[in-house]
C-alpha cells in the first residue's frame, strides 16, 4: 500500500503528503453540522480536509425526524432518503388522555440517520472536500497563523478549523464550550410486524411523560419503529423504566429489538464561546439544539453552514479570524439563538404545566396549527411565541409557581410585571 492511500478496513493510513499540506478548511466530524460545514466551505473556493473518526455509513441515535427548517436549509437538489412521510400525531399525556390529529398533508419526514448522514457526507465530497474516517482527532493547538491537529492518521494542518465532533467535543472543549442543559436519551429500535405497519403508518406519537420535561416517541421508519424517551439526566434507572412502560403501553412490547443505544444531548448556555481564534464550534459540539424539544438536526444542518462560510473566509484569507468568528456569531444568534430562548422558555412552561400544552395540541385549532406550522417549516417557534402578546404570556408562565399558605395571590401575580 503507498504511503496516503485508505487501507483495506478503511482507515487512512499516516503520509508525509498528508501531513505537510495546509488545508484552508479542517472540518472535525461528518454529521450533519460537519458535513453541511465542508460543503458550504468547499463551494467557496477553500480546500477543505473533512475528518471523522467513524466510518460511514454508521448508525447513529436520533428519532430521525425533519422539520421544515431543516429541509430548507439542505442543498438545492439534494435527495432525502425519506422513510416515512408522517401527515397524523397522536399524543398522551403520561401515557393516558389519548388523541389523535391528522394534518392532511406532510408535517414531518422521517429518516434513518445513517442513510441521510451518508447522503450529506456525498454532497460535502460532490462539493470539493477532501473526506478521511477512521481518523480521531487526539489534539488540537493553535497558532499565530494556523491549527495543528494531531490525529491517529498524523498531524492535519489548517488555516481554520470547524469542530463539529459530537456533543462529547473535544474542540468543544478548546473552545470553552459551557452547557446549561444535559439530558439522558435511551431509544430501541423494533422490527415491524404487518399489523404494526398498518397501524403506525404515517403516524408519529408523543407522550408528555412522568417527571418534569420528559417525553417519549414513537417514529415509524420503513423496516422498524424508533422508539425513545428523553429526560433530564441524573435518574437513568426512571429513563429505563419510562422506556420500558412507554414501549408496553404502546403495544409493543411484542415487537423484536434490533437495537437499543443511549446518548446525551447537550443544550449551551447563551454566553457560551462558538469559537476561539481560527476555531469555530457548529452543531452538537457547540450545544446548538432546541431546548424543549432537544430537536438538533436543523441546527446542525444551518449552523454548520454557517460555520463553514465564516471558516472559509478564514481560510482564504478573505477576512481575518475575528471577523470571521464575529460573522458567525452574528449569525447563530440571528438565526438559532432566539428560537433557543423561546425554547427554554417553553421547557419550563411545560415542566410546570404538560396538561395545558397536551390540551392546547388536542383540543384547540390554534396549537394544532402552531404544531404542524413549527413541523412543516412555515413557522418557528420563535415567531410564534417570541414576541408580543404571546412572549409575555410565556414567560409569566415559565415563572408561574403555586401560591404558598398565607400568600397573597395579587402580589404574586403582580411580581415582575411587565415582563422585560
Amino acid at each position: 500500500m503507498a504511503q496516503g492511500e485508505i487501507d483495506g478496513s478503511g482507515s487512512f493510513a499516516p503520509s508525509e503528503e498528508f501531513s505537510d499540506v495546509l488545508y484552508d478548511v479542517a472540518v472535525v466530524g461528518a454529521g450533519p453540522a460537519g458535513s453541511s460545514a465542508a460543503r458550504v466551505a468547499a463551494e467557496a473556493g477553500a480546500r477543505v480536509l473533512l475528518l471523522d473518526r467513524a466510518h460511514f455509513p454508521r448508525y447513529k441515535t436520533c428519532g430521525g425526524g425533519l422539520i421544515g427548517p431543516t429541509l430548507g436549509a439542505l442543498p438545492p437538489g439534494f435527495e432525502v432518503p425519506v422513510e416515512q412521510e408522517v401527515r397524523r400525531a397522536s399524543f398522551t399525556l403520561r401515557g393516558g388522555s389519548y388523541a389523535e390529529r391528522d394534518a392532511g398533508e406532510r408535517i414531518l419526514s422521517l429518516v434513518n440517520r445513517a442513510d441521510f448522514d451518508a447522503a450529506l457526507l456525498d454532497a460535502a465530497k460532490h462539493a470539493g472536500a477532501e473526506v478521511r474516517t477512521g481518523v480521531t482527532v487526539q489534539s488540537v493547538d493553535e497558532r499565530c497563523d494556523e491549527v495543528l491537529l494531531l490525529t491517529s492518521a498524523g498531524r492535519v494542518r489548517a488555516r481554520a478549523v470547524v469542530g463539529a465532533d459530537g456533543s462529547a467535543s473535544r474542540i468543544g472543549r478548546h473552545v470553552g464550550v459551557q452547557l446549561a442543559q444535559t439530558d439522558l436519551g435511551l431509544e430501541v429500535e423494533l422490527a415491524l410486524d404487518e399489523p404494526s405497519r398498518r397501524v403506525w403508518e404515517g403516524r408519529v406519537h408523543l407522550d408528555w411523560g412522568p417527571t418534569p420535561g420528559s417525553y417519549a416517541w414513537v417514529f415509524p421508519k420503513q423496516e422498524v419503529l424508533t422508539v425513545g424517551v428523553i429526560q433530564a439526566k441524573g435518574a437513568p434507572n426512571e429513563t429505563k423504566t419510562y422506556l420500558t412502560d412507554f414501549v408496553a403501553q404502546q403495544g409493543l412490547s411484542h415487537l423484536v429489538e434490533v437495537r437499543s443505544s443511549g446518548h446525551l444531548t447537550r443544550c449551551r448556555r447563551p454566553d457560551s464561546p462558538l469559537g476561539a481564534g481560527r476555531v469555530l464550534v457548529a452543531g452538537d459540539a457547540a450545544g446548538l439544539l432546541e431546548p424543549w424539544t432537544r430537536e438538533g438536526i436543523s441546527y446542525a444542518v444551518r449552523s454548520g453552514a454557517l460555520a463553514g462560510a465564516a471558516a472559509a473566509s478564514c481560510g482564504t484569507g478573505s477576512g481575518s479570524p475575528q471577523e470571521a468568528l464575529a460573522s458567525y456569531v452574528r449569525g447563530v444568534e440571528t438565526e438559532l439563538g432566539a428560537e433557543m430562548h423561546v425554547g427554554a422558555l417553553a421547557l419550563r412552561v411545560f415542566e410546570k404545566h404538560p396538561r395545558l400544552l397536551h390540551l392546547l395540541l388536542t383540543r384547540t385549532r390554534l396549537g394544532w396549527r402552531a404544531f404542524t406550522s413549527i413541523t412543516s417549516g412555515d413557522a418557528t417557534l420563535a415567531s410564534i411565541a417570541g414576541r408580543g402578546l404571546a412572549a409575555a404570556i410565556l414567560r409569566r408562565m415559565a415563572r408561574w409557581r403555586p401560591r404558598r399558605p398565607g400568600e397573597r395571590r395579587g402580589r404574586q401575580l403582580n411580581a415582575g410585571w411587565p415582563p422585560r
